[in-house]
């Protein structure tokens, strides 16, 4: 947001939300209701559960975190500055729908790195909406494509390829459904 922050988006904290709210709610009201339809329950003899185990943390622990991350955000706003010239001379001239597709990759690489490397004042609301949506859809397709699906998927004990066996179909049908009425919208 701090890229947005100035000229011409004069970006707040509610930024986004006044920019994605109306697909994001939505989508995640869908996805729950989906949700409830694709729970198969465990037989209770086999004592297995997807539930985490809790493990006691050190203070230390969260302190040496906390530092990862401050670190991590700082990378990512270095990151973004210098892809800028590349953004620049290439992302601008990308049709929001040509963007939205080309975000697929977020799925194997995390998004947030994209995120900062490619969002910028110089894109209009339109593309930075595209990019966002596809960021956000194909980042939960597979593992990598964020940190909490790494967090989840090592807690819950999942397999890259129980996650791709589900997330990857549906990502791809709200890839299509996502695209389709951004092209709406759009024209």
């Amino acid at each position: 947001m701090s890229k947005l922050s100035g000229a011409p988006y004069h970006a707040s904290f509610y930024y986004l939300f006044g920019l994605l709210a109306s697909s994001v709610i939505p989508a995640v009201v869908a996805l729950g209701i989906v949700g409830i339809f694709l729970v198969v329950e465990e037989p209770a003899d086999t004592g297995e559960s997807l539930a985490a185990q809790e493990e006691e943390e050190k203070l230390s622990e969260v302190f040496i975190r906390a530092a990862k991350v401050y670190v991590f955000v700082i990378a990512l706003i270095f990151l973004g500055a210098g892809f800028k010239p590349l953004i620049d001379t290439y992302m601008l001239k990308l049709p929001p729908q040509v963007l939205f597709w080309v975000n697929t990759v977020s799925a194997i690489l995390d998004n947030a790195t994209l995120a900062a490397a490619e969002i910028g004042p110089s894109l209009s609301t339109a593309q930075i909406k595209s990019a966002l949506l596809s960021l956000l859809i194909s980042g939960g397709m597979l593992i990598p494509g964020n940190i909490p699906n790494i967090i989840a998927a090592h807690a819950l004990r999942i397999k890259s390829s129980e996650w791709a066996s589900l997330g990857c179909p549906l990502g791809l049908v709200m890839m299509i459904a996502v695209a389709a009425l951004l092209w709406l919208e759009i024209l």
